[in-house]
């Protein structure tokens, strides 16, 4: 694509040189449309990458400020990057909307409304302990949720945010908070785990069976204090200066192990959050003093299946159940890690099913189930058809945006299939405890193996 920014203007912003070698890269090919969620749903060439592409150029390359037509089609893209899988040309169209959001979030004025929930996410789900107390106050909205159908935009979204809201909120759990879980005899790898800020509030159980797990297999696993959220759900509401604020809490907290006694990985149980923290190196090309140390974080960055395939583990149980696994967006196309999770849990002895339709998006994407609710909940009920054509007695995943999401969508049905995070699957598989979401299905504990037998990393 050819583009016309002056020399004057690519020095006035030091974001714009990288967006225009993307816009350079992209050829007008439109392989992108084929599977690009919004396109799919909407038919409108405005609402995939490669239109949105063409308002970005206009918007960046003139210097405009953001217009509503671009705000529109910008907003209702779900960040899930399928389109860089399948871009034949190498497009890095992640980095070149995350610009745009940020310019817009610069430039654009919303509604009251929409200023104001945006600004409450920032300030609440980033944060366990304010987010917890919001879904405690959730519950006592539930039973109000009907009346918000006289607002309309601002109703809808509301009543999202309370239907997303789980029934119970889990106890906090004892392995929360910096410390260290060692392995028992010699201490072979350590690493660092992302607590995470939503995850441990709405699902607890995922780090306590990743800590078990590790451990079992003699890893030291340490929660390292200063660390917080990524920054994921603020950088993908273009909110740019928060995002590095708390990219650099925690490239602090981590560097402080690397340096003391040493990480071989940091290890991430949300895909989306895996996603964010590997692109750290690119988010602070532009601040000396943290360049070099965004760069070695994202390099020791690992989802928890990228590690657990470096080791042997022992599946101590027969666990021949019929599964779908879900493939968070974040995880094949933001990480392009496509296989792996498949391989543990079918060497683990689970019958893993192939979901149609597999690279299109769930519809949760962050806070966009909340901000696009009509669109999320289209694509909800898409993805939940295709998982009940397997015919699963549970679905496993590793994002806990796609759990909450996925839940949601078996519930409206009636449904009971449990989704349960690929980590607790695997933790059970090796010794761990029945996850309790198999218990409340009737899903019975399998007895231990004589022999427990041992799995190489391929």
């Amino acid at each position: 694509m050819q583009t016309n920014f002056t020399p004057a203007h690519l020095a006035s912003d030091p974001r714009l040189p990288a967006s225009e070698k993307i816009l350079r890269t992209c050829v007008h090919c439109g392989f992108c449309t084929a599977t690009c969620p919004t396109y799919l749903l909407l038919g409108d060439e405005l609402d995939s990458p490669r239109g949105r592409i063409y308002l970005i150029k206009d918007m960046l390359e003139n210097g405009k400020p953001a217009t509503p037509e671009v705000v529109k089609h910008v907003d209702r893209c779900l960040s899930c990057l399928s389109c860089m899988t399948t871009c034949p040309s190498g497009v890095n169209y992640m980095h070149l909307v995350d610009h745009a959001r940020a310019h817009i979030e610069e430039t654009y004025e919303r509604s009251w409304h929409d200023r104001a929930l945006r600004r409450l996410l920032s300030v609440v789900l980033p944060y366990p302990d304010r987010f917890r107390l919001a879904m405690l106050a959730a519950q006592l909205g539930k039973p109000f949720a009907g009346l918000l159908g006289a607002l309309p935009v601002v109703g809808a979204r509301l009543k999202a945010m309370l239907a997303l809201a789980p029934g119970r909120v889990p106890t906090r759990s004892a392995m929360e908070g910096p410390q260290v879980f060692p392995a028992p005899g010699p201490r072979g790898k350590r690493v660092a785990l992302l607590s995470g800020c939503a995850q441990p509030v709405l699902d607890p159980a995922i780090n306590e069976a990743t800590i078990r797990l590790l451990t079992r297999h003699g890893v030291e696993v340490v929660l390292p204090k200063g660390e917080g959220c990524c920054g994921a759900l603020v950088h993908h509401m273009g909110r740019e200066h928060d995002a590095l604020a708390f990219a650099r809490g925690n490239i602090d907290a981590w560097m402080a192990e690397v340096e003391g006694e040493g990480l071989d990985a940091i290890l991430i149980t949300a895909s989306g959050c895996g996603t964010t923290i590997k692109d750290y190196g690119f988010m602070f090309r532009n601040e000396p003093d943290y360049a070099e140390k965004a760069a070695r974080i994202s390099g020791l960055a690992k989802d928890i299946t990228e590690f657990l395939e470096t080791l042997e583990l022992a599946h101590a149980r027969d666990v021949s159940l019929q599964i779908a696994y879900h493939s968070a967006c974040s995880m094949q196309h933001g990480q392009q890690l496509k296989d792996g999770p498949k391989r543990l849990l079918s060497a683990a002895g689970f019958k893993v099913k192939e979901v149609p339709e597999g690279h299109i998006c769930c519809g949760s994407a962050g806070v966009y189930n909340i901000l696009q609710p009509e669109i999320a909940g289209q694509l909800r009920e898409r993805k939940i058809g295709n998982i009940e054509k397997t015919r699963p007695m549970l679905v496993a995943t590793g994002n806990i945006g796609c759990m909450t999401q996925l839940a949601k969508g078996f519930a409206d049905k009636g449904a009971k299939t449990p989704v349960v995070h690929t980590a607790e699957l695997l933790d059970w598989a090796t010794g761990g405890p029945l996850p309790e979401k198999l218990a409340q299905v009737g899903i019975a504990d399998r007895p231990m193996k004589s022999q427990p037998s041992l799995i190489a990393a391929e």
